[in-house]
């Protein structure tokens, strides 16, 4: 069996455990990943005890409830609460998901919480995603038509052309697809992974666009687009039902055939 050995400051440890004074009987373990660059330690796992009875549906909930009843320097993403802006973006019981969607009554036993995988962690639950949104902007991703007559008309689209871009335009850039996908994991730097990849076949099949060509050169690179090895992760792990691996597929066959 192949053997790793992780540097001493990479190991993670067994941090606090917060116990329950509530008295209460529907009890649940909160297992989270704890990291804060300010302090020279190793990362950890910090255990809560939460009492359901007074807490929301979601995984968002028992977040805030810690954050704001048990450990005030519990620190995470989180915004709209209502599965539209991908801000709380996590690993929750082993799956890639937004923690405002996703309920804990469908986790048995503890949950475990962890940020977003093979990212840099920037303090606890909250991952560096400022190479996603880099590579966001490099496929620049706004509507590309002649400059005067983009002014001076208005663009119109069939109900058929319109939709097209279903299954597309519902993508909130939250990253669960490209953190589940191995191939992102090990070329990260150069292959655009799903959630970009979505992004621009979103902009190349808009009937509205004059740009189409440029656009394929620029995603045209091997690394940028067929890093991907069709593993499905992306779609498996899309918290509002999109599939990346068909967008990517489709953009490999227009490179194909243009």
């Amino acid at each position: 069996m192949v053997q790793f050995n992780l540097p001493a400051n990479s190991k993670v440890l067994k941090g606090n455990y917060f116990k329950s004074t509530t008295g209460s009987k529907n009890i649940k373990k909160i297992n989270i990943y704890r990291w804060d660059p300010s302090k020279n330690e190793n990362p950890k796992i910090d255990t809560f005890e939460v009492d359901l009875e007074s807490c929301g549906n979601k995984v968002l909930d028992i977040l805030n409830k810690i954050k704001n009843e048990i450990d005030s320097t519990l620190t995470y993403r989180r915004s709209c609460a209502h599965g539209v802006c991908g801000s709380c973006a996590m690993n929750v019981d082993g799956i890639n998901t937004l923690s405002c969607m996703k309920s804990h009554k469908e986790i048995n036993g503890d949950i475990n919480i962890y940020p977003l995988p093979h990212l840099k962690v920037i303090k606890d639950l909250v991952a560096d995603l400022s190479t996603l949104y880099r590579q966001y902007e490099s496929i620049q991703p706004w509507l590309k038509a002649h400059e005067q007559k983009s002014k001076t008309t208005e663009i119109n689209q069939s109900k058929e052309n319109r939709k097209k871009l279903d299954g597309l335009y519902e993508c909130i850039m939250c990253a669960c697809c490209s953190t589940s996908c191995p191939s992102y994991w090990w070329n990260g730097e150069k292959y655009l992974g799903p959630a970009v990849l979505l992004q621009a076949y979103r902009w190349i099949i808009d009937s509205r666009d004059e740009e189409r060509k440029e656009r394929l050169k620029i995603i045209s690179d091997k690394l940028k687009l067929f890093g991907c090895h069709t593993i499905m992760n992306c779609t498996n792990s899309c918290p509002k039902g999109l599939n990346p691996a068909k967008a990517i597929s489709s953009l490999k066959k227009m490179l194909a055939t243009n």
